[in-house]
């Protein structure tokens, strides 16, 4: 197993990377969604199917998909001899970020549902600052990931 991984790692890596950048792209982007949504949307209007529809598709056909080949990816190299020095401060800094990463996919499916059942009560204001997050979040990762300064 442990050849496997070594042999595969930079395609293993490759694809982490794709799935993260898609990953990403839906998570920067469901929350502007939300916006737009929550200031034009009204509760059974044309638009607020269309934006339904939007969310829902992004959500279930590319966030979900690549934040779980994001994890599986993730957790192989993770796992590849000689990838992660896990008595460094890095790999759990990346780790924290990522699970608050995690966290924030599931607050705006939760969000989704909301917006489905016409029971949203946040203002576009707040999905805007929401929308902050992944950027945030991004940026602890790649410090941790390419300068690794603990």
């Amino acid at each position: 197993m442990i050849d496997l991984l070594s042999m595969t790692y930079p395609w293993t890596k490759t694809l982490h990377v794709i799935s993260v950048v898609a990953w990403m792209a839906g998570l920067f982007y469901l929350p502007r969604l939300f916006v737009y949504h929550a200031e034009k949307g009204s509760v059974g209007s044309e638009l607020d199917e269309l934006f339904q529809t939007m969310e829902r598709r992004l959500l279930r056909a590319i966030m979900a998909p690549a934040m779980i080949a994001t994890w599986l990816f993730g957790l192989a190299l993770a796992i590849t001899p000689g990838v992660v020095d896990w008595a460094a401060i890095w790999p759990w800094t990346k780790l924290a970020a990522i699970i608050g990463m995690t966290w924030f996919h599931m607050w705006c499916s939760a969000r989704r549902k909301e917006f489905a059942a016409g029971t949203n009560t946040r203002t576009g204001r707040s999905y805007r600052i929401a929308n902050e997050v992944p950027t945030l979040l991004l940026i602890v990762i790649v410090i941790s990931v390419i300068a690794r300064p603990f």
